[in-house]
């Protein structure tokens, strides 16, 4: 699937989306050059890409990529706090420029809009007691894995646990993390990030076993925004081979960049896993 896929989506100045008006227009970097700000949505309540700081202003990974993309392009930056439901309605509706909002690249998405190459991710994956050999799913014949309850690592995990697995769902990541922990499951499926926290508490105990899923985030742009999306595609390339990219995900993930978005340079590439 293309992911320049075109959409006509139709807005008017001053009313709400589905009312009618005119296509909305495509923003160049030397618009926003000339302009000299760029209007960038992001999540303020999705720790730690987004998060609002002790002084009130949007902060968090998220942010820090905001701010060094304003810089590269020469521009100041405002931040625009958005939602997970309105992230796309905003860009379309021309109340933002782009958006660093961890807005996963999806097949579905790139149908409404384009994005950037990755320049974050989040990987689902079997992690649990380090003395057990497990490298695939066959090997769970038997084994017990904690997962929290209806979410992305549950649904990968049912997805591919053999019939005589055992899934243990809990509330919450904590839970399972916990039941880990004290011994009560050997395994539980879990985001890069919380293995990074387990990691820093218990090193040497447990390892990652495989990968269960992945999500990989791109910025995102009105469609058929090909100069845009060339642009901020350069500048990723560039803050990955410089090691700035890399920076900002260890300031704000104790982890450094996950290597499937460091060698991932096209949206097409990301979107060309889920048809794997």
């Amino acid at each position: 699937m293309k992911h320049n896929s075109i959409r006509m989506t139709l807005v008017a100045a001053g009313i709400c989306l589905g009312l009618g008006g005119t296509a909305a227009a495509q923003t160049t970097p030397e618009e926003i050059q000339e302009r000299g700000t760029v209007n960038i949505g992001m999540l303020v309540d999705f720790p730690p890409f987004g998060i609002i700081n002790q002084q009130g202003q949007p902060d968090g990974y998220d942010a820090d990529v905001a701010k060094l993309l304003a810089e590269d392009m020469g521009v100041e930056v405002n931040l625009v706090a958005v939602t997970g439901p309105n992230r796309i309605p905003y860009l379309l509706s021309n109340r933002v420029d782009l958006e660093v909002a961890s807005l996963g690249i999806t097949p579905e998405r790139a149908e409404r809009v384009d994005y950037s190459a990755p320049y974050a991710g989040i990987s689902i994956s079997l992690y649990g007691d380090g003395g057990l050999e497990i490298s695939d799913p066959a090997d769970l014949s038997g084994q017990t894995i904690g997962v929290a309850r209806a979410s992305t690592q549950d649904n990968a995990l049912t997805a591919v646990a053999p019939d005589d697995a055992t899934i243990q769902r809990f509330d919450d990541d904590a839970s399972a993390v916990q039941a880990l922990v004290s011994g009560q499951v050997p395994l539980i499926g879990a985001s890069n990030t919380v293995i990074a926290e387990l990691e820093g508490m218990a090193p040497d105990r447990f390892d990652t076993k495989f990968d269960l899923a992945r999500q990989m985030q791109g910025i995102a742009v009105h469609p058929q925004s090909d100069e845009l999306t060339a642009y901020l595609d350069d500048f990723l390339a560039r803050m990955k081979e410089n090691g700035e990219l890399n920076a900002i995900h260890e300031k704000w993930l104790d982890a450094p960049l996950p290597d499937f978005v460091r060698t991932t340079s096209s949206a097409q590439e990301a979107l060309d896993y889920y048809a794997e």
